[in-house]
């Protein structure tokens, strides 16, 4: 937490021997700060200084010493005109303008221009914008006068307001004020040829020296976060293979969590529509919208993946009689001739396969007056016809029509077509082509092979309904999981905030559902009454929450969830549950509130609400908070201080990481206190930009997990993310399972996680490994985990070697009543680019003293029977 970042900086001052290249010969006592931004706002904070005001060092180049977090990425996430000041305790304060649409500024504030607490959005004008903010006191040197220009709508011209304030938190009117009241400080400096605006400050060269020292440790990072396995070659050109002693300690044992290995599951990459979720009809509702990809695709309409023959049918969308107001659009057909219908196109084609069945479902009503019939067949991309089934007698109101499809060939690209059986006018909504053959078989159920994949994983739990999907892009798309239970057409679709659409079909029953075929613990995550911090509806990010008349509503949203999933049949959520098919509790334990928010004002007000009320009513609940999106940093300190505040019993972390930091950083969670908040590690991945998941991000992963193993006292439970990306729709990567319609792809970090996640044990027996050569670099790269599953009474030893050379290891298992016996043997290995590589099972020999090769680049599980 806060301390273990203090203390990494701490001995790095200690021990560092960087040597600026702008260093003085003497302490000048003051010299000058210059203060700015470059790249269009995108570089945040910058810094540099000067002894004369001729002479300037960038402290970087370019590094940012403050990132603002307003708004969506790319568009936003900009600062202009940064603005540096001191309060009357000398703590440093920072504001800037975001950009030149929103009426709203930026303020955070910082013991030493590096360390920053959270980030607050002020609105301070109905309209207009704000640009080149100043700050001075007022005459009694109690209140902070902001100034600023601004220009509203069409007028371009700027005029100048102001407002008083003493704690950022609560603003005095605002006042029109003539430009030239204004101090106009600002300057243009040239640096590296090219001239920057920003403000100039005298200060203490003790301050600049430590913001020197602050960039040279994070330089110093960098380095480590950057090893590459490819480089190893070179770095241990001359290493020869490596002995190894390693000697369990059964003495010092302790009890670690029973939870450790789970998945996140969110609907990114097509995870759900198109992939887990088994609907083979892409736009069954006709509910999809241009507005779902933010205008990016204009065929992204109701009428997307359907077509018809336009010399036969005209296709319209109407809105006027829907069979529910959660599902407005419908299709209307005016049919001109007979013998041609609506075709539906799938995801990327319909895949059915030979001899299986198919249950066709939709709703239609009759508009003409001849008698309707339709036809329902399957035909492959020549347009001969697979299978085809009939439905009779469409009345003149909504009903639901059933029917099934047996399949003769299998195909991998079909496409599906209604045909109505004579001319007139028909409306049709909720067309459905299912397989019966899901998984546990289950009506409206997941594809079965993904579904089988996810539970090979031996999961001992499953977060869903995902990260930013769960809070949404703006407040009103805050995934709300009433809105995803109940029949079908009942359930209310939405855009996702990964541009694409939400059918929800697969819902909060379905997702308990799954944990409960797999017997995973469910771990639902709710929005903390704020939206996700990248959300671009409105221009305002996570500035904005659900307005805090409405919160109770929301509050009660949450414990009504509780309710659904653990409550009696007899309640009133309970029985909700009960007709849905599960009249037994679900057994609900844990909640996760919030995903990586940015821990602001605004946030902190909306959790502490959840957070009570749910402690209040439901003490038996474990909810779980979030510290933000990165290992270090303003939201991870924020985070973790209302942890300790509000005692939340676990917080979410998330981190996406080089190998470098992987390998460099397995003492993460070593010195965590453990009598505050429990850890689940919710996100995290060996990511190497532009490439794809190998034997080197693998083994990264099987390396920081033994440390995840040691430390799972702490660290209650992790889960890789993303889980799923269907290959041609993917918005994130790296990912763990890569999918087609026909096929599923296992990366060599699935293996990884699939070895963890059926070797699991609640006691962790630590194991002391001596290696013959004692380079830092070397004895890194080789780790060890013990664990004992108390089920079976198994032993598990997983042994990892991050080396280009084998490691010739004596085990000592002295005091574990360890026999001449086999054991099972589980061995990944490969070359650091190998993306294809299987784990080998073997029997090994073992006894209370045996000998193990450990191949390079490999991690082995050995798994001694009771």
């Amino acid at each position: 937490m806060k301390i273990k970042s203090q203390i990494h900086l701490l001995l790095f001052l200690i021990q560092a021997t960087f040597v600026s290249a702008n260093n003085l010969n003497e302490d000048p006592g003051e010299v000058y700060l210059f203060a700015y931004s470059t790249n269009d706002g995108r570089s945040g904070l910058n810094l540099a200084w000067s002894v004369d005001k001729e002479n300037w060092h960038e402290i970087g180049p370019n590094h940012t010493f403050l990132f603002s977090d307003f708004g969506s990425w790319g568009s936003q996430k900009r600062m202009y005109n940064p603005y540096l000041f001191q309060d009357n305790e000398g703590v440093w304060h920072c504001i800037w303008s975001l950009n030149d649409e929103v009426n709203v500024f930026a303020h955070a504030k910082s013991k030493n221009l590096y360390e920053w607490k959270r980030q607050s959005y002020p609105q301070v004008k109905d309209v207009g914008n704000f640009q080149e903010p100043e700050v001075c006191f007022d005459a009694s040197g109690e209140n902070y006068v902001i100034s600023w220009l601004s220009s509203s709508g069409e007028d371009s011209n700027l005029e100048a307001y102001q407002i008083t304030t003493t704690d950022f938190k609560n603003y005095s009117e605002i006042k029109k004020i003539a430009s030239s009241d204004r101090m106009n400080e600002r300057v243009d400096i040239v640096l590296n040829g090219k001239a920057e605006r920003g403000l100039v400050y005298k200060v203490t060269w003790d301050l600049v020296d430590q913001l020197i020292k602050h960039e040279e440790w994070v330089q110093f990072h960098n380095i480590e976060r950057n090893e590459n396995l490819n480089d190893d070659p070179e770095r241990f050109m001359d290493l020869k293979p490596l002995d190894a002693n390693i000697t369990l300690q059964p003495e010092k044992g302790k009890k670690i969590s029973d939870l450790l290995i789970g998945v996140f599951f969110e609907d990114i990459n097509y995870a759900a529509d198109g992939g887990l979720y088994a609907e083979l009809i892409q736009n069954r509702d006709f509910e999809y919208q241009v507005s779902d990809t933010k205008f990016r695709d204009t065929t992204w309409t109701s009428t997307k993946a359907w077509s018809v023959n336009p010399e036969a049918i005209e296709l319209s969308i109407e809105t006027t009689s829907p069979i529910h107001k959660n599902n407005p659009h419908y299709a209307v057909l005016d049919i001109k001739k007979s013998g041609t219908g609506l075709v539906n196109e799938g995801y990327d084609g319909i895949p059915v396969k030979q001899g299986e069945k198919y249950d066709v479902s939709l709703f239609a009503k009759n508009l003409g007056d001849s008698k309707q019939n339709l036809l329902i067949k399957i035909k492959d991309v020549s347009g001969k016809v697979i299978s085809e089934t009939s439905i009779k007698n469409i009345g003149k109101n909504w009903k639901k029509h059933q029917s099934v499809i047996k399949v003769k060939t299998t195909v991998a690209n079909a496409v599906l077509e209604v045909i109505p059986s004579t001319t007139g006018k028909l409306a049709l909504d909720m067309v459905s082509l299912f397989p019966q053959n899901t998984f546990k078989n289950r009506k409206n159920g997941l594809r079965a092979d993904l579904a089988q994949t996810i539970a090979d994983l031996n999961p001992k739990f499953v977060r869903f309904p995902g990260g930013c999907v769960a809070h949404g892009d703006g407040i009103d798309n805050i995934y709300k999981w009433k809105n995803t239970i109940g029949d079908l057409e009942e359930r209310v679709p939405q855009p996702n905030i990964w541009r694409y659409h939400q059918t929800a079909g697969l819902g909060y029953f379905e997702y308990f559902q799954f944990c409960e075929d797999i017997n995973a613990e469910p771990v639902p995550v709710l929005a903390a009454g704020v939206p996700c911090q990248n959300s671009s509806t409105g221009g305002h990010g996570q500035q904005c929450g659900i307005p805090m008349e409405e919160m109770d509503d929301y509050v009660q949203d949450v414990l009504d969830l509780i309710e659904w999933a653990n409550g009696d049949k007899n309640t009133k959520w309970g029985k909700v549950r009960a007709k849905a098919g599960h009249p037994e509790p679900f057994n609900l334990e844990y909640v996760g509130i919030g995903n990586e928010d940015l821990i602001t004002d605004v946030f902190e007000e909306r959790f502490t609400m959840i957070f009570n009320a749910v402690k209040e009513k439901h003490p038996e609940i474990t909810v779980i908070g979030t510290v933000g999106p990165f290992y270090m940093g303003t939201d991870y300190e924020e985070g973790w201080d209302l942890a300790e505040r509000l005692q939340i019993p676990m917080v979410d972390e998330h981190y996406y990481q080089t190998p470098g930091w992987f390998i460099n950083n397995q003492d993460f969670y070593d010195s965590y206190d453990r009598s505050k908040s429990k850890v689940y590690l919710g996100e995290y991945a060996t990511h190497v930009p532009n490439r794809r998941m190998n034997i080197q991000t693998a083994l990264c992963e099987a390396l920081y997990l033994t440390s995840i193993e040691r430390n799972a006292d702490v660290v209650a439970m992790t889960s890789f993310a993303p889980l799923l990306a269907k290959k041609g729709h993917t918005q994130w990567t790296p990912d763990l399972i890569y999918f087609t319609n026909t096929d599923v792809n296992l990366t060599v970090d699935y293996y990884v996680q699939q070895l963890y996640g059926n070797n699991s044990g609640e006691t962790y027996i630590p194991s002391h490994v001596k290696l013959s050569n004692n380079d830092k670099k070397v004895k890194q790269r080789v780790a060890s985990s013990v664990v004992k599953d108390s089920a079976s009474g198994d032993l598990i030893i997983k042994l990892v070697n991050v080396l280009p050379v084998d490691v010739n290891s004596t085990i000592n298992l002295k005091d574990l009543a360890v026999d001449n016996q086999d054991a099972i043997l589980s061995v990944l290995k490969g070359e650091p680019n190998d993306e294809n590589q299987k784990p080998s099972v073997s029997k090994v020999k073992v006894s209370e003293t045996f000998d193990y090769q450990m191949p390079a680049y490999s991690f082995s599980v050995i798994r001694i029977k009771s």
